[in-house]
C-alpha cells in the first residue's frame, strides 16, 4: 500500500495519495489546487488516480478536484449529502471502495458540514479495526 501525506503548511491543508501497489489503482483525497505532486507519484509508483474524494466542501482553499478528474479521467465523489454545481459521484455511509487488497470504507460525518465524511483505510481485505471487522471483507 501506498500511504502519501501532503501537507500545505500555510493552509494547514492535509491530503493523501493512497493506491493498492498490487493492482496499480489509486485515489487522491482532498486534492490542494496544485495537483502536480499526486500526479508525479503516482506515475513513480506506477499508479493510475481513479478516483478524487473530498471529505466535506473547503471554503477556505482551492481545490484540485476537477483538474485531476480533467487530467486522469478519475470521478469525483462528495458524501451522499453534497450539491454540486458539476458531475460527482455521491458516496453513501458504509460504501466499500475497492483498490484490489487496499479498501476504503465511507462514514458519513455530518457536523463541520451536513456532507462530511472520514474515509477509513484498509491495508489488507480481511483488516480489522479494534474489535470491528472492516464491513469491506
Amino acid at each position: 500500500m501506498l500511504f502519501q501525506q501532503y501537507y500545505l503548511e500555510c493552509l494547514s491543508h492535509a491530503s493523501y495519495l493512497i493506491g493498492d501497489e498490487t493492482s496499480g489503482r489509486a485515489v487522491v483525497v482532498d486534492p490542494q489546487r496544485d495537483v502536480s505532486g499526486y500526479l508525479a507519484d503516482a506515475a513513480h509508483a506506477g499508479l493510475r488516480i481513479e478516483r478524487v474524494i473530498e471529505t466535506h466542501f473547503h471554503a477556505d482553499f482551492l481545490s484540485g478536484h476537477l483538474e485531476l478528474a480533467a487530467g486522469t479521467g478519475a470521478v469525483v465523489s462528495y458524501g451522499e449529502k453534497a450539491e454540486a454545481e458539476f458531475a460527482f459521484e455521491p458516496l453513501p455511509h458504509g460504501k466499500c471502495l475497492s483498490l484490489g487488497d487496499v479498501s476504503l470504507e465511507i462514514r458519513s460525518t455530518p457536523g463541520h458540514t451536513p456532507e462530511s465524511i472520514c474515509v477509513v483505510v484498509y491495508e489488507h481485505a480481511d483488516d480489522t479495526v479494534g474489535t470491528v471487522s472492516s464491513a469491506c471483507s
